[in-house]
């Protein structure tokens, strides 16, 4: 056979895989349509030899980041593209019946004006052109198509959907436009599935590249081969077909679903289609890599992209920041007002400030010029100072930045950092620059206020959210295959919840848990239904899920955005960017954290009630940090509310430590902790003499005497290098993050420069500082930031003050802020009945949306807000109606409202939960709506129609003419019960009672205290009483129905098993909150019939106890019943001496490491809930280096705790021995 030669000469024979470039891929982000992972596509591609590879995903260039990177690490070319939608007419036009149709067209960037027009067509497509699809339409391609190289598409493109309805006149107008428009830059593709040699041949696309090749020769256009790859091997194409159904909702076994099954839609290897294609059309491989060389698009990444602060006339970034950082400092250091220093030249400030003040600025402002941020802190004190003029509470800081004196002297920060210790160089390292990183803490209800200014200071163009992907790990991944391929829920959820919860927050990836989880793996060797979900699962996993917006990432750009990031519109309307946080980073744009903490409204909130109520107008931030009655709250434990210090365990060390400067707050920030808890009880010894207080060395003791020679902090191990070994800032800071991040090769420089510089700046002995750092080796397992310490340390303070000197206000502020957290209220109604202040039920006359303070009673008032299918308007509507005078009726009240507003649903949800009890009885009100609404719509129509006098009256003599209501009786009364369950369903909560107050009289004379069932009393007969607080019901093997009901008195709960014929008796008693009486044997035997501590009580009869029973009932004086042990039966472990002796089991947990805020944070969480007499002890870091920390609290490990825990840190973390 003759060897063919291409239109460049290139001999066929002669054709190898580095000869043909795959144009047309899908990865992830084409969400729920594409498989492929970028890691996974440049590898295959590097190891087929071939050059260059493009992405391009379905409406969105998500991925690009990532997909650059990954090819310039492995040596290839990266070409970066998009398959676009071409709307039918204008991108703009959305009319369901004409413009739901849009067409698929590759773009391929060819150099950075091609990656600009492309940024601008994506951000274009989504944010105005989207219908259904992100859409573009001609007009644009010619508008933004320089650098573009545009190719066909598939069978969905403008051209192969023409020739797939046999329109051949029409595919070559829509050819001839493109030619015409991008010239030599457009080609026509043809797929590989279209070849009759194909494994997957399919005609209809055979049909579609015949046509291409007859347009191509008639029109002098070239072709290119591509794959339309939606997944990376041929073997991942059933994985891709339930892709497709996890995205559109469907069974893998419905007939009519979408799917792609019948094409092969991988990323073929390019020796095949040499094979297939080199023969006949050689030139659709070698125009492949002609694309390739035509595109060189360059990504700078690590620049430092802050935009220009707009100064004021003759001035520079530099010299306004000297001038408002001088000024700041004149203020906070000087001892001069604010509004003097406002007009100081910079030489007026600085001859006000201390010298160490002065040679710490100048110091800092030089790194900052140096590192060219002086813009960086001129944007953020300026929207923050906003912020603070307009009244919203912002944090005193968050993290590092709180070291730096030029931020509290902007007010960007609110703690001196001389006086804490903090260090620049923990924010700001002078020997590596990088973006500083400021977090912003909001008072929660305003940060969209904050957000609004920025874009209103910089352009609605340089402003934006960030896109954070929902991605599919191992368990969703379960989920989500098994109900595509139908498994009943109760077998999916099994599987999923034996797989390994995160491990410090980092996923385990299934493909390890089959191998690693000796449960898991037996499921998958026996289960063959779990084996095939588990192996579609392993394919999907980590395949973007969804977009959604970073919670607290805001981006502002120096230009705008779309010159450095495409956006997309997220949900509500938000604009946000299509890269995520990691490449915003990358790309050096300035990215800001602002976080919405609902602590800083409760502040803002308490201070507005306190000048409302008292008259006091308090600045939070100038509050003494050494008031005597806020000690006074924190060492009494007293704290629930108070930010950071309020769990059980937090509470119980207050008591101990009895904090008496501020310095303690922020100590017992850092040190309760998993990790750290360990040196609690010795810092609380030394601080209190027990102990002595011991240092390394003297020469440590300026870093460590805060802490009573305890090592806390990162900034103290910082502090003792700069101080005893003579590191500099930079150098120190350097070694913090080499021990934090545990990187070895560091690690083993510095400590021999620490061991040296220890021994000839202080004279520290080489054995001493070799002591040392293997304790700063421990050390980093649990090392905080003493800046994001203080910082909260100092929010901590502030509501505690705020608690200790108005404690009505500040409860009221916090209860507003949790109003619809029912389990928040009721802890929080506990504490004010604690405090001495009653929480009083919701009342037209003197409730607010907010909780409000009733400073005569002593009271709080519930807010209307909280007091569900009233809302908001409503509330608005009676405030608003109120300020005329107070209700003095409810026909006076119908007659002020707007009752459109105050309809009827408000006005019964407003009666039951007892807001008009001060007009009437809830049940006389509700029987007469109909009347009383009726009433007030009279009034209001005459009053609408012109019928009163001057003054608002009724015309012809209206006090006669006024009609008059007249409420009837009702039939029923609603009793007490009922009233409360209006209260739960409205309220969310027992407010005016609690359902067992009624019958603690009838209850303690008739029936057995909860609290003293003991497993010796197994076997006998009891009556017990209280409220129902769960029931399941299940049906035995043989069909009938039993249950399980939980029931609770005042002094503890007990399980009643309900056996199919007693249930049979009582089905229908059984309902949240009835009060019970229960008549049945005590039982300790467990389901496999042996034993057990747990006291259950099986039920022989029950009934119902009523409120009317429990009023008439007389008191009679009789002492509680307790039954009498039975002989030989187990005994309670508290009760016999033996048992006691017994060593009881340890919870020993483990933690590979301690530096997953979230992950320790519901530990805490889960160790805080429950009291009992089990030690824990955590088991920290590796094999190798692992150390035991036993914390202070005992919890009671119970098989709940024991579930919550496995599913936190996996079963092979939790041991109970």
């Amino acid at each position: 056979m003759t060897d063919k030669k291409t239109a460049n000469g290139v001999n066929t024979a002669q054709l190898t895989t580095s000869d043909y470039v795959h144009l047309h891929n899908h990865t992830q982000y084409s969400l729920l349509d594409g498989l492929t992972k970028i890691p996974e596509l440049v590898n295959f591609v590097k190891e087929q030899s071939m050059s260059a590879v493009a992405m391009t995903d379905h409406g969105t260039l998500s991925g690009t980041i990532e997909f650059y990177k990954e090819c310039i690490g492995q040596e290839v070319k990266p070409i970066i593209g998009i398959e676009t939608y071409v709307a039918e007419r204008r991108h703009t036009d959305k009319e369901p019946g004409k413009d739901k149709n849009r067409y698929h067209l590759i773009l391929l960037a060819m150099n950075g004006v091609g990656y600009q027009n492309l940024m601008q067509l994506s951000t274009t497509a989504n944010l105005a052109g989207f219908y259904y699809f992100p859409r573009i339409d001609h007009e644009l391609l010619e508008q933004y198509g320089e650098g573009l190289i545009v190719m066909s598409a598939c069978m969905g493109g403008e051209v192969g959907d023409a020739l797939k309805n046999d329109d051949y006149a029409k595919a070559k107008d829509v050819a001839t436009w493109y030619k015409k428009t991008f010239g030599d830059r457009y080609y026509l593709e043809v797929q590989d599935h279209g070849h009759p040699s194909a494994p997957s041949h399919s005609p209809e696309q055979k049909r579609v590249n015949d046509g291409v090749f007859k347009l191509a020769k008639e029109l002098d256009i070239p072709v290119v081969l591509t794959c339309d790859a939606h997944y990376l091997k041929h073997s991942d194409q059933d994985a891709h077909e339930i892709l497709l159904c996890v995205g559109t909702g469907a069974f893998l076994a419905d007939e009519k679903r979408m799917s792609l099954k019948d094409y092969e839609l991988h990323v073929t290897p390019p020796q095949e289609l040499i094979d297939r294609w080199g023969a006949d059309y050689p030139e659709v491989i070698t125009n492949t890599k002609a694309i390739a060389d035509r595109c060189e698009v360059n990504i700078d990444l690590g620049k430092i992209l802050i935009p220009k602060f707009p100064v004021p006339e003759g001035e520079t970034e530099k010299t306004y920041l000297d001038k408002l950082a001088f000024r700041g400092m004149a203020w906070r250091y000087g001892g001069i007002s604010e509004a003097e220093t406002l007009e100081m030249s910079v030489e007026e400030a600085r001859s006000n400030i201390p010298a160490p003040v002065i040679e710490r600025a100048d110091y800092e402002l030089g790194i900052i010029e140096k590192m060219g941020f002086d813009g960086y802190f001129l944007i953020i004190q300026d929207f923050i100072n906003w912020g603070k003029d307009n009244g919203i509470v912002f944090g005193p800081g968050r993290g590092s930045a709180a070291g730096s004196i030029i931020s509290y002297a902007l007010k960007i920060t609110e703690l001196d950092p001389l006086a804490y210790d903090l260090l620049f160089e923990r924010f700001l390292n002078p020997d590596r620059i990088s973006m500083p990183d400021v977090d912003i803490d909001i008072q929660d209800t305003r940060r969209d206020e904050v957000i609004q200014y920025c874009v209103e200071k910089y352009g609605t163009n340089r402003v934006a959210n960030i896109v954070t992907f929902g991605r599919m790990f191992a368990r969703n991944a379960v989920r989500d295959v098994a109900r595509v391929l139908q498994v009943p829920y109760a077998e999916a959820d099994r599987v999923a919840k034996m797989i390994p919860q995160p491990v410090q927050g980092r996923h385990i990836p299934l493909a390890t848990s089959i191998v690693d989880d000796v449960d898991l793996r037996r499921e998958y060797e026996t289960n063959e239904t779990s084996k095939t979900v588990i192996d579609y699962a392993i394919t999907l996993e980590g395949t973007v899920r969804s977009h959604g917006v970073h919670a607290a990432g805001v981006v502002i750009a120096p230009d705008d955005i779309v010159k450095f990031v495409p956006l997309e519109m997220a949900q509500k309307g938000v604009v946000a960017t299509q890269y995520p946080m990691g490449p915003i980073e990358e790309l050096g744009l300035l990215k800001m954290d602002f976080l919405g903490l609902s602590n800083l409204t409760v502040i803002k909130n308490a201070l507005r009630i306190i000048k409302r109520v008292y008259g006091d107008d308090i600045d939070i931030n100038t509050i003494p940090l050494d008031d005597a009655k806020t000690y006074e709250l924190l060492s009494s434990g007293d704290t629930t509310g108070v930010f950071q210090l309020e769990s059980a365990g937090m509470k119980r060390y207050l008591k101990e430590l009895r904090p008496s400067v501020f310095d303690d707050i922020i100590a017992m920030v850092a040190l309760y902790r998993p990790g750290p808890m360990q040196f609690i009880e010795d810092f609380i010894a030394r601080k209190h003499g027990h102990s002595k207080i011991v240092y390394p060395h003297a020469s440590m003791k300026n870093s460590l005497q805060n802490t009573y020679g305890v090592l806390v902090y990162q900034e103290q191990v910082m502090q003792i290098s700069k101080e005893v070994c003579g590191f500099t800032g930079g150098e120190a800071d350097t070694l913090r993050k080499a021990i934090g991040k545990k990187k070895i090769d560091m690690m083993r420089k510095m400590k021999a420069r620490m061991i040296e510089g220890g021994m000839e700046v202080s004279g520290v002995e080489p054995e001493l500082m070799e002591r040392f750092w293997k304790q700063l080796e421990d050390f980093a397992a649990y090392c905080f930031n003493k800046s994001h310490a203080a910082c909260y340390g100092l929010i901590a303070y502030q509501t505690a003050y705020l608690k200790a000197h108005y404690p009505a206000a500040f409860m009221a502020a916090l209860m507003t802020s949790d109003f619809d957290d029912t389990d928040r209220l009721s802890i929080e109604i506990t504490e004010c009945k604690k405090m001495g202040l009653q929480v009083l039920p919701p009342d037209v006359n003197e409730s607010f949306g907010e909780f409000a303070v009733v400073k005569e009673k002593n009271a709080i008032r519930f807010g209307m807000n909280a007091i569900k299918n009233v809302g908001q308007g409503a509330v608005e509507e009676i405030v608003r109606a109120r300020e005329a005078g107070a209700f003095k009726s409810i026909e006076d009240f119908v007659a002020a409202v707007n009752l459109r507003v105050v309809n009827r649903k408000a006005l019964e949800s407003l009666a039951r939960s007892g807001a008009f009890d001060a007009f009437d009885d809830r049940s006389t009100l509700l029987h007469n709506m109909d009347v009383i609404l009726a009433y007030g719509q009279r009034l209001q129509k005459e009053k609408a129609s012109g019928q009163t006098d001057l003054f608002g009256n009724l015309v012809d003599d209206a006090a006669t003419a006024k009609p008059t209501l007249k409420l009837l009786p009702p039939e029923h009364k609603h009793n007490a019960r009922e009233l409360l369950l209006w209260e739960r369903e409205l309220l969310g909560l027992y407010l005016s009672q609690q359902p067992l107050e009624a019958f603690s009289a009838l209850l303690a004379e008739k029936t057995t205290p909860l609290n003293v069932l003991k497993p010796e009393h197994d076997g006998r007969a009891v009556v017990i009483g209280g409220s129902v607080t769960e029931a399941r019901e299940i049906t035995t093997k043989n069909g009938q129905k039993m249950a399980f009901v939980k029931v609770e008195d005042e002094f503890g709960d007990i399980e009643a098993v309900l056996f199919p014929s007693a249930y049979q008796q009582t089905v229908g008693l059984w309902e949240r909150d009835r009060i019970v009486l229960i008549r049945g044997k005590l039982s300790t035997k467990g389901r496999d019939g042996n034993a057990g501590d747990e006291v259950k009580i099986l039920v022989d009869d029950a009934r119902e106890l009523t409120h009317e029973q429990a009023a008439a009932y007389q008191a009679t004086g009789r002492k509680t019943r307790v039954p009498k042990p039975v002989k030989g039966a187990k005994k309670a472990k508290t009760a016999a001496p033996e048992l006691q002796q017994e060593k009881t089991p340890r919870l020993y947990v483990r933690l590979l490491n301690s530096e997953n805020v979230g992950l320790l944070s519901e530990l805490k969480a889960i160790v805080d809930r429950t009291s009992g007499g089990h030690e824990v002890v955590l088991v920290l870091g590796p094999d190798h280096a692992k150390q035991a920390v036993k914390l202070p609290a005992r919890i009671e490990a119970d098989e709940a705790v024991l579930a919550d825990l496995i599913a936190l840190v996996g079963a092979d973390n939790v041991k109970l021995q």
